[in-house]
């Protein structure tokens, strides 16, 4: 085993491994393949960076060296160009840093070798470690693409292995590689043709760096500029020869050629935009038709175990807090799992077969007219998981003003954390009878609240388009990745990882916010709820056992609206009243500020309340309640679109805030972020109502 040295690592059981290429070069689907579900996610340190890193192990007889692998943001140069390529040049020329690598994997597209070099001729000047993959070697062969590896790692003086990460194929090799791999015996061009700065005596990243680090003034622009230009215009020189050394290419291009013909139709204008409708369309009415068993399961399961349990324990203050605080919180969101993980499976597959690339070249006209461009489109489809890690993806926009609107509406979105209380209120909204079949109401309507703040989030651009000033144009350039067949293992990947977050993040907070509010909801000031038990005391003696259970139901409903929750209800009921919201409602409208899937595990620990046998579903008890005003029933269509539409506008979301503070580094326009939205769910919560009802 080579040891390599490392400023922070003096063991040499525990080696990093930064993965570095191009964007669609294949790095995530290799990092699965190294990884597999030994992986974990955060932050890049003092940035909000998405890091993604994992684990692997290599045997060599009877000792192991393990791995840890880091899976940097794509770039196409060391020279970078948005806050996103920033991190991974900072990353690689940080030898004091926590993540600084022993070893550099550059990841190839094999189809694209000439443009990939660029960067792999960038990374062999660091003097590190480094080992070469090619990528998506299969689709090279289909392609003609004959690249005879030997030859190449001679010409470079890294060792170079093909794979297939989607298949799995030549891991094993590029382990080999891995465990073996030494500093590049060679320097790709000699740094002193740079500039007359330039010496032999300070490594390439360190004249890189102290370029970047320098005071962001003109000259020192336009010098940068320069020096990259020559960088280019050198290393391309190079690459020209070995590409005609090393690569062969043979008969027609099949796989681009078949791409180039369907995006004929994908890309049209119009037909283009209608299958992009009819995607997401027959993607929402999916996740309401084939999630609705597993959730009615689930459903019936913690019923079940709501009951038993309530059965089992001796009645009192623990029976209570697990069943009605508990459980009944957890099971307003566990529920949800099954649509949660169809929708970022759903969005894996698009992603994964090269689509999403299609819908950002597509949107880029329409963006242009409110102010963006195409880029600003991938946050925006990334909001509809969450809009934490779709803020953070803005940082590879440039434009200043585009990244600002574009953080500024990335919440708009329907985010999946909204998917549970749309689920709950079109439930509410739609008889079960209009709810069979693949197409039905149920999914209808969740496609026009998915629709409805996109279309929003562009009005709001269009707005801050003219309020916004800057002199900074934009260019939108983006190479389309070939079609690909999704890969099951990353998808199920990926719906592992988030389905893993959203039960475990949401769930911490609606635990303790279930039980905050079982405790509110079972004490009252004063002797109210003695009170109460003692109006009915006579009813209790003279009736049999059914009329026992509606005493009983009865004294559970007025304890709960005397308890300290209904009293804080009822001081925030006068200012929610004009949109059809009630006092149980508007403290739902308070939990969920924490997160808004919160909403429907508060609404689930507050019916509890009412539900002494805890037989009864979430959705069945907002079903059955009646509005004492009117006589009719409290979540009536007026209420249900209401509710749905702040929702759709309001910022429930502290963590979203959050991001937006540290993205923009200032309060200001998280501030306005706030207030805008908060205005926008009110005024459009009223008008639904005053319409409907």
């Amino acid at each position: 085993m080579t040891n390599f040295s490392h400023p922070n690592n003096s063991q040499t059981s525990l080696k990093t491994i930064a993965l570095v290429g191009n964007p669609n070069s294949g790095k995530s689907t290799l990092f699965n393949s190294l990884t597999g579900l030994n992986q974990k996610t955060g932050n890049f340190p003092g940035v909000t960076v998405d890091k993604k890193s994992g684990f692997f192990r290599i045997t060599k007889g009877e000792s192991f060296t393990s791995y840890r692998v880091i899976d940097l943001p794509g770039t196409y140069s060391l020279y970078p160009k948005s806050l996103d390529e920033k991190v991974t040049s900072e990353v690689l020329f940080d030898n004091k840093g926590i993540d600084f690598p022993d070893v550099i994997v550059a990841v190839a597209d094999s189809t694209n070798l000439k443009r990939n070099l660029l960067l792999i001729s960038q990374l062999i000047d660091l003097q590190l470690p480094v080992v070469l993959v090619l990528n998506m070697a299969d689709e090279a062969l289909k392609n003609g693409v004959i690249i005879n590896e030997e030859k190449l790692s001679e010409e470079l003086g890294i060792p170079v292995v093909q794979v297939n990460s989607r298949k799995n194929e030549g891991i094993n090799q590029l382990k080999e590689k891995i465990a073996s791999v030494q500093n590049p015996i060679k320097k790709f061009i000699d740094v002193k043709q740079l500039s007359s700065d330039f010496s032999e005596s300070i490594s390439y990243s360190d004249h890189i760096k102290m370029q970047i680090d320098a005071e962001n003034n003109k000259l020192i622009e336009k010098r940068i500029l320069k020096i990259e230009a020559r960088d280019t215009l050198l290393r391309y020189d190079k690459i020209k020869g070995i590409i005609t050394s090393c690569v062969r290419y043979e008969g027609k291009a099949k796989v681009i050629e078949r791409s180039d013909t369907i995006d004929k139709v994908i890309t049209h204008p119009f037909l283009g935009l209608l299958i992009f409708l009819g995607v997401l369309f027959i993607v929402f009415q999916s996740i309401f038709f084939i999630a609705e068993y597993p959730m009615t399961w689930i459903e019936d399961l913690f019923a079940w175990m709501g009951s038993s349990v309530s059965g089992i324990l001796p009645d009192g203050f623990f029976n209570d807090l697990l069943v009605k605080g508990i459980l009944a919180g957890l099971s307003g969101v566990v529920v949800f799992v099954p649509q949660i993980a169809l929708l970022f499976g759903f969005i894996s597959l698009l992603e994964d077969s090269g689509y999403m690339a299609r819908v950002s070249f597509m949107m880029d006209k329409l963006m242009r007219q409110v102010g963006l461009n195409g880029r600003s489109v991938i946050p925006l489809i990334s909001g509809v998981a969450c809009a934490v890690p779709a803020i953070m993806g803005t940082r590879t926009i440039s434009n200043a003003k585009e990244r600002i609107i574009t953080i500024m509406i990335t919440p708009l979105m329907s985010c999946s954390a909204r998917l549970p209380v749309y689920t709950l209120l079109i439930s509410l909204l739609v008889p079960d009878s209009e709810g069979d079949g693949f197409f039905n109401k149920k999914g209808l309507y969740l496609f026009i609240m998915y629709m409805l703040g996109f279309v929003m989030a562009l009005l709001v651009a269009l707005v801050m388009k003219f309020i916004l000033k800057a002199k900074e144009r934009s260019f939108f350039i983006m190479e389309l990745p070939i079609y690909r067949m999704p890969q099951v293992r990353t998808v199920g990947i990926t719906m592992y990882n988030k389905v893993k977050v959203f039960l475990f993040d949401a769930g911490k907070i609606i635990i303790a916010v279930s039980i905050v509010l079982w405790l509110l909801s079972s004490y009252g000031p004063g002797d109210t709820f003695k009170n109460i038990e003692t109006k009915y005391s006579e009813q209790l003696k003279t009736s049999d056992d059914a009329g026992k259970k509606e005493v009983e139901t009865l004294i559970a409903s007025e304890k709960l609206e005397a308890s300290y929750v209904g009293w804080i209800g009822r001081k925030i009921e006068p200012a929610i009243r004009p949109l059809g919201f009630d006092w149980k409602i508007g403290i739902s409208l308070i939990t969920s500020l924490a997160a808004r899937e919160v909403f429907v595990g508060t609404m689930a620990t507050i019916y509890s309340s009412g539900d002494e046998e805890n037989t009864m579903k979430i959705r069945d008890k907002m079903k059955m309640e009646i509005n004492p005003d009117t006589g009719k029933k409290r979540y009536d269509e007026a209420v249900c679109w209401s509710l749905m539409i702040f929702y759709a506008f309001a910022m429930q979301c502290m963590s979203t805030l959050a991001v937006t503070y540290r993205e923009t580094k200032s309060y200001k326009w998280a501030s306005i972020q706030f207030a805008y939205m908060s205005v926008l769910a009110y005024v459009g919560s009223w008008v639904t109502y005053s319409m409907l009802s």
